[in-house]
């Protein structure tokens, strides 16, 4: 009975030592504000249609948190088509509009990302208007954003992987 209470007693005296130790953390305020980034895309689509993409974007972002986010993007993209049999085809030029999350889930650098929006076809005579989502993974410190991210166009009927570099900076 006696080495019971000595367990029991050391149990809840090293939880008290735990508890105090957490509390000499001190716990800093965070600023939330906007961060505005410019970035470039290169993409391969994952159809036969579509040899490569190139585009480039305009991200707003408001830090809720240091370490939640909430995004709006929109740019343009061109996904270039691969030439068949001599028949010229037309290559497909688009406006995103993309409204999405991102979330850093190590060191404050590395994040994930989850967008959604449309994508409004504006070259070579389309006329369609497309949903696209757009889940992904990055780093990011003060200035540079590197992403990769898969990317899916329902009406356009085809999806890519992308790569993005980006400058970013506070508003």
């Amino acid at each position: 009975m006696r080495k019971l209470k000595m367990f029991c007693l050391s149990a809840v005296a090293l939880l008290f030592a735990n508890t105090t130790f957490a509390q000499d953390s001190e716990v800093k305020n965070y600023d939330q504000g906007f961060r505005l980034g410019f970035g470039l895309n290169g993409g391969i689509p994952t159809d036969n249609d579509y040899s490569w993409s190139l585009g480039g974007d305009v991200r707003l972002q408001y830090d809720l948190t240091k370490r939640t986010s909430l995004t709006l993007t929109t740019g343009f993209t061109n996904l270039f088509m691969k030439d068949k049999d001599g028949v010229e085809a037309k290559d497909l030029g688009f406006i995103p509009a993309k409204a999405g999350f991102k979330a850093f889930i190590w060191e404050d650098q590395f994040y994930v990302l989850g967008e959604v929006g449309a994508g409004f076809a504006v070259t070579n005579g389309y006329d369609q208007t497309t949903f696209l989502w757009a889940p992904g993974i990055g780093y990011a410190n003060k200035y540079i954003d590197i992403s990769v991210r898969y990317e899916d166009y329902n009406k356009f009927k085809t999806n890519q992987v992308a790569l993005r570099l980006a400058y970013g900076f506070d508003l």
